[in-house]
């Protein structure tokens, strides 16, 4: 689980594409494939004392061995040896079984923890099940560093930035300075901005935990999750918790994401540009408001964001003057699915209020920009919204 892979010790100085296509992958061998196909086996040849290698299909996986080493040379390339030998990644089920895992393996009863108030929506159902716990959730904003108000004596400060879906962006080493200063782990999610567009552990995170369902691997077709640590103790932690709660990944889903990775950088650059575009082509529309992007300059989160995101993603939000205008246009696009989640290369929008939990009003739109022609994608969205314009009977 060392072996450094093809790229050899210039690994830390490449560019982002040509890690991404090569990122995970074993020693070449004549004859073999270039990324061995997923390994399905629930328990492995295991003769004499249990100790190394493979044993059992819910402790360890050889797929998962090349996706974890993969993801670990995105989150943190300056390992030197291509393999970001001081980082390990543990992948998971889903994005959910990730921050899960983080959060029950690392807090107890009696700890505190800082959440943000305007993170993912599934967020409250999480603090609703760690105060059951015995374990006081504090919460406040992403934006402003607000979270620094609210951390003293906390054991685990939880960041999301950009934060999902409002996009505000918070100053993660000063929270992770202020959070280490005061005794507390950092965790951040990195799901919209992804490995290419921010790195958190070198921004002074303890762990960056993701959601690969979204646009690390981009086809709306698998969920999966991740969580990268420098610290041994604690991703030992994080290791035990996932084997008792088993919340693995399947071996298809964890090849096929790995295959995905080698497209990573196209799909960012061009999904990137299109949410910029896109978000320009919105400023002056009389019916947007609340538009925001981290990519515009006059964005709230444009300054903080432009020192610690190398790109700022794919999704952006505005807010149409009702929830029927807001229904209109989704129904109106063409070009674009009217579904949740983000980050596929098939661009996506949906009326975020229909689903409870976000604090924004009935017109607000989470946009996710896919990887279709610039033009046509920016035509289609005006078109929607000089349709939407006009009711019909």
């Amino acid at each position: 689980m060392t072996d450094a892979g093809p790229m050899g010790d210039g690994a830390a100085r490449i560019g982002d594409g040509t890690r991404a296509v090569r990122v995970g992958l074993p020693e070449p061998v004549k004859h073999e494939p270039t990324l061995p196909g997923p390994v399905f086996a629930a328990h492995f040849h295991l003769p004499g004392d249990p100790t190394g290698g493979y044993a059992y299909g819910r402790d360890d996986n050889p797929t998962w061995t090349h996706l974890e080493r993969a993801i670990g040379e995105l989150e943190a390339p300056d390992g030197g040896s291509g393999a970001a030998s001081d980082v390990e990644t543990l992948v998971f089920a889903s994005g959910m079984a990730a921050i899960s895992a983080v959060l029950f393996s690392q807090l107890r009863a009696g700890d505190a923890v800082v959440l943000p108030d305007d993170g993912y929506q599934v967020l409250p159902l999480v603090r609703e099940q760690l105060t059951a716990y015995g374990i006081e959730v504090r919460t406040a904003p992403t934006g402003g560093d607000a979270q620094l108000d609210v951390l003293d004596g906390a054991k685990l400060l939880w960041i999301e930035t950009p934060s999902n879906p409002g996009l505000d962006v918070c100053d993660v080493r000063r929270l992770a300075e202020a959070a280490h200063a005061r005794g507390a782990l950092v965790a951040v999610d990195n799901t919209l901005a992804t490995p290419l567009g921010q790195r958190p552990l070198e921004l002074g995170a303890d762990f960056a935990v993701a959601s690969g369902t979204k646009m690390l691997t981009g086809h709306g077709d698998i969920l999966l999750g991740y969580v990268a640590c420098r610290d041994a103790e604690l991703t030992s932690s994080v290791r035990h918790w996932r084997k008792i709660v088993g919340a693995i990944p399947g071996p298809m889903e964890a090849w096929l994401a790995h295959r995905s990775l080698a497209t990573l950088q196209l799909r960012a650059d061009r999904q990137n540009a299109n949410a910029l575009a896109l978000a320009e082509a919105l400023r002056d529309r009389p019916e947007v408001s609340g538009l925001r992007y981290p990519g515009l300059p006059d964005d709230p989160s444009h300054k903080i964001a432009a020192q610690q995101m190398r790109r700022f993603g794919c999704v952006l939000s505005f807010t149409l003057p009702s929830r029927a205008r807001a229904e209109r246009f989704l129904d109106a696009l063409s070009l674009v699915d009217d579904a949740t989640s983000f980050g596929s290369v098939r661009s996506t929008a949906e009326r975020r209020r229909r689903w409870g939990g976000d604090a924004v009003s009935e017109g607000f739109i989470r946009f996710s920009a896919g990887a279709e022609d610039p033009a046509d994608l920016v035509a289609d969205v005006l078109r929607a919204l000089d349709e939407s314009a006009h009711t019909t009977v």
